[in-house]
């Protein structure tokens, strides 16, 4: 009998350790009581920190995001294999058999692609997956539990693949400001469901924006939280050398110290 690889010994190991923790017996009482529902928002979670950990350049911190990550698919596994519905081999000869179906210049006769050819390929393959699911139309079998600005970009990427777009980011911009000005006309009246749908037409028109311009939205937006984060800290820091708090500063000072920061940035300082 051949001898068991590192990786595989590193998965059993792995494995025998979320079975004992599931175990009713001697398992972890937190862990027993855990659902596919209320693990899953911390299998979101996990991934939005390996996605953190690669944009930091932190190699360390991605090992153990990783690890993370890769506990939270063990979980589901797990409680699927509990309920008798499939198993952690059945998760991975699933998604290796995938693979290799949508790699037929790789693992079949086909000759090499180039990536532009393999994009258009992959595209198509999902399309015969999606409609072998009976999922059909040009919009099918994008998760609506995706973040919502994710979720429009590939909304719109994909009507835009059978000609429904704006012709330029110029375009975009002019429907930006039709929104801008419909939101602007329901303030006055401030009903909250008419606000709200205003708003999200008016998010939505922005990762319409990013996707003209080949941004992705939510790097967009993390950038921006980035940045409030780092000035905002950097005014509390400026007052509280004068002996103050925001709270106690007020709107007027904290104003000016933003705009000294923002002058500061832009300066190099």
């Amino acid at each position: 009998m051949p001898e068991t690889s590192a990786p595989a010994e590193a998965l059993l190991r792995l494995l025998a350790t979320m079975a004992r923790l599931r175990d009713p017996v001697g398992g972890c009482p937190w862990d027993q009581v855990q659902s596919f529902e209320t693990i899953a928002p911390y299998t979101i979670e996990e991934a939005y920190e390996v996605a953190d950990a690669i944009r930091r350049g932190d190699r360390p911190a991605l090992l153990d995001e990783l690890g993370d990550l890769l506990f939270q698919v063990v979980y589901h596994a797990r409680m699927a294999e509990e309920e008798g519905i499939f198993s952690f081999t059945d998760v991975a000869e699933s998604i290796h058999r995938k693979m290799v179906s949508r790699h037929p210049h790789v693992f079949g006769d086909e000759s090499a692609r180039s990536a532009a050819e393999q994009t258009t390929a992959w595209e198509a393959q999902k399309a015969q997956e999606r409609a072998a699911r009976a999922e059909t139309g040009t919009l099918a079998g994008i998760p609506p539990a995706l973040p919502a600005l994710m979720r429009a970009n590939k909304l719109t990427r994909r009507a835009a693949r059978v000609g429904f777009d704006w012709p330029d980011a110029g375009a975009v911009l002019d429907k930006l400001e039709e929104e801008a000005a419909e939101l602007r006309a329901e303030l006055p009246a401030a009903d909250p469901t008419r606000l709200a749908d205003e708003v999200g037409d008016l998010l939505f028109v922005l990762a319409n924006l990013a996707r003209k311009l080949d941004l992705d939205p939510e790097e967009c937006l993390r950038g921006a939280n980035a940045k409030f984060t780092r000035r905002f800290e950097a005014v509390e820091s400026r007052l509280a050398a004068q002996g103050q708090s925001p709270a106690d500063a007020g709107l007027e000072a904290m104003e000016a110290e933003w705009q000294a920061v923002k002058a500061a940035e832009r300066g190099g300082a």
